[in-house]
């Protein structure tokens, strides 16, 4: 099993974006918050070590992201600390569009980072566990994260 992602951020930082997750979402608990934040910071630590790999969050990750990216100097801090910022691209949810591939490349990546996973919260958009109101899906494998600058190595 893999080092939680939580590490990723000091304490004080972590413990202004989980609340953030549950202003946007007030039926999540707070160790469900807790839990999408640290598949949030798990994700974007993959997405900076494979940034030509096409990685995406299920929705429900997804809105742990989104918490993040409104803690600005928190997300700018933990993008240059990674090596590499990555730019969120909405898209709106489309289920066709649900790529089970790409949810499988992106927390295996997630895994070879040193990352554990908690499956539960990977799941298709029909099947989640914790309902979240994040309008936005990333499931097109043409890549809608985009990794600037391309860390080096």
């Amino acid at each position: 099993m893999g080092k939680s992602a939580r590490s990723l951020l000091p304490a004080a930082r972590y413990d202004a974006v989980c609340p953030t997750i549950r202003t946007d979402n007030p039926a999540i608990e707070a160790d469900d918050a807790a839990a999408i934040l640290n598949e949030a910071l798990a994700f974007i630590a993959a997405c900076a070590q494979f940034p030509d790999a096409c990685l995406v969050p299920s929705r429900v990750v997804d809105a742990g992201w989104h918490a993040l990216i409104l803690h600005t100097t928190t997300y700018a801090e933990l993008c240059e600390e990674l090596g590499a910022f990555m730019h969120h691209q909405p898209e709106a949810p489309d289920p066709t569009r649900y790529n089970q591939d790409a949810i499988d490349r992106t927390t295996a990546l997630i895994e070879e980072t040193g990352y554990s996973v908690d499956l539960d919260l990977w799941g298709p958009p029909d099947g989640d566990l914790i309902a979240v109101a994040a309008n936005c899906q990333h499931s097109d494998d043409r890549g809608p994260i985009v990794t600037l600058p391309k860390p080096k190595g």
